[in-house]
């Protein structure tokens, strides 16, 4: 049995640092991404160099958004203006778009080195919605999205997926806007209202409090449970295996 408010009848998962053990991996690419543009602009123009920074950076700027929003954010927030560029740069462009492949490019290397690991207490959980007649989406900002599922051998335990390129094409804002979070209950014929939103990142929390779903679970996996409550988490829990009601 699951543990969860009566009336919730969905379950809307966050992939990375969710389901899978791939928030990590983010956060080391835009870190390696991140650290290489601004020593070389330090080299070039003589500004100073400033480390990027996990999990301050990360967490404030990045985590959970669409790696456009993200780098838009990151540069906004050190006094940095680029032009945004289209999705055909390369990845050697002086563009937030440009910089954005060169962190796509990082993860996919990573992923491909290191593989992909689910988090176990996550899949008993799905697999338990599953059994007891939830529904079950995945909700990421991921362009990656099924790959990683597929990698990580659980895609089978969700019917429907709004990642980053479902976003891309039907023109949804990211999280920490509720739109994608909105478009994976409709995806699953739900009312927000009757949908639990499973999130890690700060920018996810707030994007399920912004769509008045039912119920809003922060997932600390970084040790900031409390950062996850200010921005609109319901309950923290460390693990999804904490929501399954243990036997008497």
């Amino acid at each position: 049995m699951l543990d969860l408010p009566d009336g919730i009848t969905a379950c809307l998962f966050d992939l990375d640092g969710v389901l899978t053990q791939t928030a990590k991996v983010h956060a080391r690419a835009w870190k390696q991404m991140f650290d290489a543009y601004l020593r070389e602009r330090s080299q070039r123009t003589g500004e100073p160099f400033h480390e990027f920074t996990v999990p301050g950076d990360y967490e404030e700027f990045v985590d959970g958004k669409p790696r456009r929003d993200g780098v838009s954010s990151f540069l906004k927030s050190r006094g940095i203006a680029l032009p945004l560029g289209t999705p055909e740069d390369p990845p050697d462009a002086e563009t937030v778009y440009g910089l954005g492949l060169r962190k796509n490019e990082l993860v996919l290397k990573l992923i491909h080195d290191d593989g992909v690991e689910p988090y176990e207490g996550s899949v008993r959980f799905a697999e338990a919605a599953r059994k007891q007649g939830l529904r079950t989406a995945v909700v990421s900002s991921s362009t990656n999205c099924k790959d990683v599922l597929a990698a990580a051998g659980i895609e089978q335990l969700f019917e429907a997926r709004i990642d980053g390129q479902v976003a891309e094409h039907e023109h949804l804002a990211g999280k920490p806007a509720p739109d994608t979070f909105l478009a994976g209950a409709r995806a699953l014929d739900t009312e927000p209202a009757h949908a639990a939103v499973f999130e890690d990142a700060l920018a996810g929390v707030e994007a399920g409090r912004a769509g008045n779903f039912g119920w809003v679970i922060g997932v600390d996996r970084t040790g900031h449970a409390e950062a996850l409550r200010q921005h609109g988490a319901d309950v923290v829990v460390q693990d999804l295996d904490e929501l399954l009601e243990k036997p008497a």
